[in-house]
């Protein structure tokens, strides 16, 4: 079947999926809308840390081992800030530094950051269209339990999450205007929610106006695929986020998180015994590996997810 796929995508997880999405389909079928509530400025920069790992990534440039930053880079620039005084906890390749550089100089020349992105991506050889959930700015403020309210890179990067979380907002979210592929959703094939953070890689998208009225409205099935394996998060701080913030541990805790608004879940084999609690959310559940150690298992994702899109179309088993 073909068709137009809407990918909603935010960290290394939902980089994988969208490289796995991208095997599989031509560039014109396939747009990965991306989280910009971790953007912020440093060292005078716009640092755009999960566009920039999702065009890295489909570009085929990405770092192999962190999935994120570019592969073979070098650290001359980090070395030598060190040795002055400069701030270092938010680590930026050489290479990598270039992409931020050149960014921040065409955004205060005044384009937009879809425009600067789209020409960014097809210099790297990124074919697909990635695009920024806005072109204003949103910003993800953690609230802990004893640090107070802190910007989401110091809580993530600079505190390696260690604080106790109590809430999540998204500043500027409530003045922001979606990228348009957020919201005209007609023709579309299917909407994947890659296998991103529910709180601070999803939710943000969703938390700009319209956007979450539109996907609800969509005629097209949406399918999640779980972050959570075995209780456990692939990368990143999602599983403590669940349990700080009141949610069961688990890919059921993430359905229930998706269950206003999503079709099909995608469920990890070794989770399988959970399938019957979250259909009778009113989901339908498509068991798959969901652990992307390679490529190979990228397109195999992606082939699984792509399959169940197609089959909650024919059915009609969607809203």
């Amino acid at each position: 079947m073909s068709g137009k796929i809407l990918a909603l995508a935010g960290g290394v997880g939902g980089a994988k999926l969208a490289l796995g999405l991208a095997h599989l389909l031509p560039p014109a079928e396939l747009t990965v809308a991306v989280n910009t509530a971790d953007d912020f400025e440093h060292l005078g920069l716009s640092i755009c840390p999960d566009l920039d790992t999702v065009m890295y990534t489909l570009a085929g440039v990405a770092n192999p081992e962190t999935g994120w930053g570019r592969r073979n880079e070098t650290w001359t620039v980090m070395e030598a800030l060190g040795q002055i005084g400069g701030e270092t906890w938010f680590r930026l390749g050489d290479k990598d530094l270039a992409a931020h550089i050149e960014r921040t100089r065409r955004l205060r020349a005044g384009e937009s950051l879809s425009t600067v992105m789209r020409d960014l991506a097809a210099r790297l050889g990124a074919k697909p269209a990635i695009v920024p959930m806005s072109d204003d700015p949103v910003r993800t403020m953690v609230m802990t339990t004893d640090r107070g309210e802190l910007a989401f890179q110091d809580w993530f990067v600079r505190l390696r999450c260690a604080p106790a979380v109590r809430s999540v907002r998204f500043a500027g979210a409530e003045k922001a205007q979606p990228h348009r592929a957020l919201t005209d959703l007609d023709d579309l094939r299917g909407i994947v929610v890659c296998p991103s953070n529910p709180f601070v890689s999803v939710a943000p998208i969703l938390a700009v106006p319209g956007v979450r009225a539109a996907l609800v409205e969509a005629k097209a099935p949406r399918v999640a695929v779980t972050p959570i394996v075995g209780g456990q998060a692939i990368k990143g701080p999602a599983a403590k986020m669940l349990a700080e913030l009141g949610h069961d541990v688990s890919a059921l805790g993430v359905a229930r998180y998706y269950r206003d608004w999503v079709d099909g879940f995608v469920l990890d084999a070794q989770d399988a015994g959970l399938a019957p609690e979250i259909e009778a959310l009113g989901m339908k559940v498509r068991v798959a590996d969901t652990v992307m150690r390679n490529d190979d298992d990228k397109r195999r994702l992606a082939a699984r997810v792509l399959e169940f899109v197609d089959e909650l179309a024919v059915s009609g088993q969607h809203s």
